[in-house]
């Protein structure tokens, strides 16, 4: 094993004594050594239930016969860290768990890993460690949130409370009813209760076949979310004996059948970053333009929140991930699974239970997935919008650039009706470097939402939005305004066209003023110049690499 490396031979008797230590006996040094990477914390809603998921992994490692040891990941509830400094902090987060883990598991030598996550970019890092590491890896993830109650409407996070708060500002809402949706909306554990980045990475892991069958849509709360976690601990002791390694599951066909599943589901505009940076450390190459080529052809087969009528605990009741893979079963690839079944056996197996929650792929919801991949002069690289949340009359847009250098400041300009229809709205040095950190726009979409303006006013960045977003918002702009990319030239005024269809992001100015602008352009200084995060500015690559370090 593995982890004989740290046990066994007379010069490992120092390791053995502080072993004993910790509560082992003799006979579990013949026995493989599986972690629980937990990201527990009581400041997540998303992970406060992981105490008792623990417990459940524990069990099945040692019935499986393994032994079952815990370390801690740090988690940041990206709703609670919007709209304010903490956001930096987000998506180098990502790096932060991977190293993480990465370092737990080569100090101990550790035969395999159950990695316990949930929230936004928890559990891609998790993911980008198992493939780093290579050794015998399951992810379980703590499960979705319940829909909140107010008056006999089911409620979630952002609809009930970002929008909500512009809604107010509006004059659309009372400060009573506010406060209701304040204290109702979230009424427990468990990521917020739509197809946000937290809940699509949960469907994702599960449609790359590194999570159980069932596992990303079972709710925080249920019973079977236990077994499953149980089932984990004891699925992770066989993949050990098997020798069942994550570059052996995550192979390119895995990752383009996570990317189908994505675009069939409308997930979150992230997944344009985290499924790239995965595959990275698989060292497998996931180009941007591969997110558009599978929309194209992959039908929107699913209506969940934030633009939907649906919650998670509807896809769920419906069939959930396995019965989306049996409508999407023509367009598989076949590729290996952490539960012993191919992802075509798993697929064959499931079953929709409501086909208006889950619709065949002969009447979909919209005929293309999910994210589109515009390019053109304001773009050159790339750039992500969920079209599927864009009304028809928005598909194809000319507005007049109201233009910003932080998010806090459009935020300020939206709140106070300086926005007007036919305005796009451009944020930029919000990217990877300029951030640093790519912060998510959450609070300005969901702001021009409840101000009513979702069907008249665009807006555009470099940053990135969250799984909540909808309406006519472009982001992951690359290259970046901190990297000299053309959206750091634009004046307010300017006009920009915006063509989903044919996929285009235009600055529409003649090719000599744009020439003359990036002549005399001079970046703003970095934001943040101290701490880690002015290390990871240094070493973050472009949005459309998947923002990874280098």
């Amino acid at each position: 094993m593995r982890s004989d490396l740290c046990k066994k031979g007379l010069e490992r008797t120092p390791a053995r004594a502080l072993f004993y230590a910790t509560g082992l006996k003799k006979e579990d040094f013949g026995k493989p050594f599986i972690a629980i990477a937990s990201s527990y914390t009581n400041l997540v809603p998303g992970h406060v239930n992981m105490r008792e998921l623990e417990k459940e992994i524990e069990k099945g490692i040692r019935a499986a016969g393994g032994v079952p040891f815990i370390f801690g990941v740090p988690a940041i509830c990206d709703g609670i860290a919007m709209g304010h400094k903490g956001m930096h902090y987000s998506l180098p987060l990502r790096e932060l768990v991977a190293d993480c883990v990465e370092t737990m598991g080569e100090a101990y030598q550790l035969d395999g890993l159950v990695l316990l996550t949930a929230c936004d970019k928890i559990t891609p890092g998790m993911l980008m460690a198992a493939a780093r590491l290579n050794i015998p890896s399951i992810v379980v993830t703590a499960g979705p949130m319940k829909s909140g109650n107010y008056q006999g409407r089911r409620l979630s996070l952002v609809k009930d409370t970002f929008e909500a708060l512009a809604a107010y500002r509006a004059g659309k809402m009372s400060q009573q009813e506010l406060q209701a949706l304040e204290c109702r909306s979230c009424p427990g554990p468990g990521a917020c209760q739509g197809l946000y980045t937290a809940n699509t990475m949960a469907c994702v892991s599960e449609a790359l076949g590194m999570s159980l069958p069932y596992c990303g849509t079972r709710l925080a709360i249920s019973k079977d979310k236990k077994k499953i976690a149980y089932e984990s601990g004891r699925t992770a002791v066989t993949l050990v004996r098997k020798n069942l390694k994550p570059r052996d599951i995550m192979t390119p066909a895995a990752f383009r059948n996570g990317i189908r599943l994505d675009m069939a589901l409308g997930g979150s505009t992230n997944t344009a970053l985290h499924i790239p940076a995965i595959a990275h450390e698989a060292n497998i190459n996931i180009p941007l333009e591969l997110f558009d080529k599978i929309s194209r052809e992959t039908p929107h087969i699913t209506d969940i929140l934030p633009s939907g009528k649906y919650f998670m605990e509807d896809f769920d009741a419906a069939g959930g991930v396995p019965a989306a893979l049996h409508v999407l079963q023509s367009r598989l690839e076949n590729a290996k699974t952490v539960s012993g079944k191919t992802i075509m056996q798993i697929a064959k197996a499931g079953k929709v239970l409501d086909d208006d929650a889950i619709r065949p792929l002969n009447h979909p919801y919209h005929p293309e997935g999910g994210i589109a991949v515009l390019k053109g002069n304001l773009a050159p690289y790339g750039s992500v919008i969920k079209q599927t949340a864009v009304s028809e009359n928005m598909k194809y847009f000319v507005g007049v650039a109201k233009v910003f250098e932080r998010e806090e400041d459009a935020m300020h300009a939206i709140m106070q009706k300086k926005i007007k229809s036919g305005d796009v709205v451009v944020i930029r040095y919000e990217g990877p470097k300029g951030g640093p950190g790519k912060r998510e726009m959450l609070s300005p979409t969901a702001a021009i939402t409840g101000m009513g303006l979702s069907t008249s006013v665009a807006l555009i960045t470099d940053g990135r939005f969250s799984g909540g977003t909808q309406g006519p918002c472009i982001g992951h702009i690359s290259p970046e305004a901190a990297d000299g990319g053309p959206i750091a030239i634009i004046k307010n005024g300017d006009k920009i066209e915006i063509d989903i269809p044919n996929r285009q992001l235009n600055l529409l100015v003649s090719k000599a003023e744009i020439k003359r602008r990036l002549k005399h352009f001079k970046p703003l200084p970095p934001k943040i110049n101290k701490g880690w995060l002015a290390r990871y500015q240094k070493l973050v690559t472009s949005a459309h690499t998947g923002g990874v370090l280098k």
